[in-house]
């Protein structure tokens, strides 16, 4: 499990990547555009002793200043589509082996505005409880995830299973009952996902009651050290039945080229 989640690191290299993709979307429009109108300004205020120099000189740079801005917006939209796949692949790279308290920022956009508007409270008021309720807003956004990616896994395996059932080859009935085993495995983690759901929420509102009141939470502890477990073990469960389904249709796809030569 160690190899695992050391697998799925956001290294410095990546967050260079994302700064600089960052940084190219808003320098860029901005050079592109003065530079031209700072020297063509210059050109002008040094060459342009007589009207009509300075005056081509002021034409030539507009017109420069403007192509140099429309390049710059359009270099700024690619950037920035850069930047967005950017930021996708890094939230899916963490969520692979689980959501964890310190890596939320990454999916804030994911929280509800009830969460945000929480988490900022019981932060002025309790900072244990902060952690807490980090850890478990952790558990919940891994718990969503899961649930969302299990249906559209099980949606994919029963649309293998119709296309085994018309495949004619000697092995299909193996492929078929290996593949109604991986769907009651995706299942059962479907099952258990919105069961670490109800508990995350639950336990959204006793840390939210908590903090009004003022209390601890000493008699949540296990709780807490239970959701983490499980906001850990699922995505590593679901990500090797998505293996084997990978490794599975490959396997398809190889008898199916034989049985059509």
């Amino acid at each position: 499990m160690d190899k695992l989640q050391s697998k799925y690191d956001i290294e410095k290299r990546d967050l260079a990547r994302g700064r600089n993709l960052k940084m190219a979307a808003v320098a860029t429009p901005l050079a592109l555009t003065f530079i031209p109108a700072v020297i063509f300004i210059l050109l002008t205020f040094i060459f342009g002793s007589t009207p009509p120099v300075a005056a081509m000189f002021f034409f030539v740079g507009l017109i420069v200043t403007a192509l140099g801005f429309m390049t710059g917006i359009s270099l700024a939209a690619f950037f920035a589509v850069r930047h967005a796949n950017w930021t996708k692949e890094m939230r899916e790279r963490i969520a692979s082996d689980g959501i964890r308290a310190e890596e939320i920022e990454w999916f804030r956009g994911e929280l509800k505005t009830s969460e945000k508007n929480a988490l900022r409270q019981v932060q002025k008021t309790d900072l244990l409880l902060a952690d807490a309720y980090r850890e478990t807003l952790a558990s919940r956004l891994t718990a969503t995830r899961i649930i969302k990616a299990s249906k559209r896994e099980l949606q994919m395996t029963q649309k293998r299973q119709n296309r085994i059932k018309y495949l004619k080859a000697a092995n299909s009935e193996k492929f078929l009952s290996e593949v109604k085993r991986d769907a009651e495995k995706i299942r059962s983690i479907n099952d258990e996902a919105k069961q670490m759901l109800a508990e995350a929420e639950s336990r959204l509102y006793m840390i939210e009651a908590a903090a009004v009141r003022g209390s601890d939470l000493a008699d949540s502890e296990l709780a807490l050290k239970k959701l983490s477990a499980r906001s850990k073990e699922l995505p590593l469960a679901l990500e090797e039945a998505r293996m084997t389904e990978e490794i599975r249709r490959e396997i398809e796809n190889e008898t199916a080229v034989d049985v059509e030569s």
